[in-house]
């Protein structure tokens, strides 16, 4: 068999691929290639499919969190609550946006941030609370807001690896104050480069996000703020159009994967999979299992032409570029344990069954 990637792009559902290249054909043509018709069409659509709440497309996901933060009124002095286990360009927009990012534990079934780790953070300079939904599943966000409310503070969501997942049959990103999504290739909606939204159900921040990602401009010419230069591109905004059309049969075939894998894989030594929290709809971004064998299990899984990744190897608080936040080793030892123990295997929309049995037979073939 071949080598088995962790991830590749794949004409799932078969045709996807040409309507995408139709799409893009048709956007050139149009010859109007800044904030054209694609990416209003595709705002429109995007917020109407997440119900209601107004989308403004960005350059990238790492903009889209800090457009959020800032539109929320995040600034100097203040204080984020952001869960330790996360990817560090959620540390880096609270940074940007002048604020202190407060580290809390992640649950340690869910890996996502809970109410009662993120309550002991707070203090009178708390501002806002981000929750990053990992791996395609939604914090318990009822928990969350009704701490927010009772602590007078934001609730801005990272959705980047929740793109159709719901909590309560609401979506991710419709939530909070605001919410940042980011449509990386590899995202559930992804695009064929960088891109990303902003999503809120208030009017005067999604003003501020449109002024503040095209240079603080109203119209041409006319500053109402010190912006910068973050607009999604039109030619993703036309794939985005096509791929959205089609983002529920792409998550329904990750969760469809992912049953395979729990089935085949359950008390299978020491592995610990994924939890899905009461309430809470799973759209696997990433599969992500545990075991104090990690390294020998990837190394065994590379030996045998399987490729896996690890989310991620070095929590936020021991990495060299945020020692002057002074945490220390032993600080957050959920998020230490997850980063040793955990392993991404390959989960993505056109992974054939048989090299999904080959993962799952491998992975049994380890233990024995």
């Amino acid at each position: 068999m071949q080598p088995i990637p962790y991830f590749q792009f794949r004409d799932y559902p078969a045709g996807l691929e040409a309507e995408v290249l139709q799409a893009l054909t048709a956007a050139v043509g149009k010859k109007n290639y800044v904030l054209g018709p694609e990416v209003h069409a595709f705002e429109e659509e995007f917020g109407s499919y997440l119900g209601a709440a107004k989308a403004v497309g960005v350059g990238n996901g790492y903009d889209a969190l800090v457009i959020a933060l800032k539109a929320s009124g995040v600034g100097s002095g203040d204080e984020v609550v952001v869960p330790a286990n996360t990817f560090v360009a959620t540390i880096n927009a609270v940074l940007q946006a002048g604020a202190k990012p407060v580290l809390a534990e992640p649950d340690d079934a869910t890996y996502n941030l809970t109410a009662a780790s993120a309550g002991k953070r707070i203090t009178a300079a708390t501002k806002a609370i981000l929750a990053v939904h990992l791996y395609g599943q939604t914090c318990r966000m009822p928990e969350l807001l009704q701490l927010c409310r009772e602590s007078g503070i934001l609730l801005v969501e990272d959705a980047a690896q929740a793109h159709g997942a719901t909590y309560n049959n609401q979506l991710a990103g419709t939530f909070g104050h605001a919410a940042a999504f980011s449509f990386y290739p590899t995202k559930n909606l992804g695009a064929l480069g960088d891109g990303g939204a902003v999503v809120t159900s208030s009017a005067a921040l999604a003003d501020f996000a449109r002024k503040y990602r095209n240079y603080g401009e109203s119209q041409k010419y006319c500053s109402e703020l010190v912006g910068i230069n973050s607009r999604l591109d039109e030619l993703q905004a036309a794939v985005l159009r096509i791929k959205l059309q089609r983002l529920d049969v792409l998550n329904a075939e990750r969760q469809r994967l992912a049953q395979v894998y729990l089935q085949e894989l359950r008390e299978v030594g020491d592995l610990m999979l994924p939890v899905t929290a009461p309430g809470s709809s799973h759209v696997y971004h990433i599969f992500n299992i545990r075991t104090k064998y990690r390294d020998r299990l990837q190394t065994y899984l590379q030996a045998q032409g399987i490729s896996t990744a690890i989310h991620y190897p070095v929590p936020v608080h021991l990495q060299p570029a945020y020692q002057f936040l002074n945490y220390k080793q032993g600080d957050f030892p959920v998020a230490e344990e997850l980063a040793q123990t955990s392993l991404s295997l390959p989960l993505f929309p056109g992974l054939t069954a048989q090299e999904q049995q080959a993962v799952v037979q491998a992975v049994r073939q380890f233990y024995k």
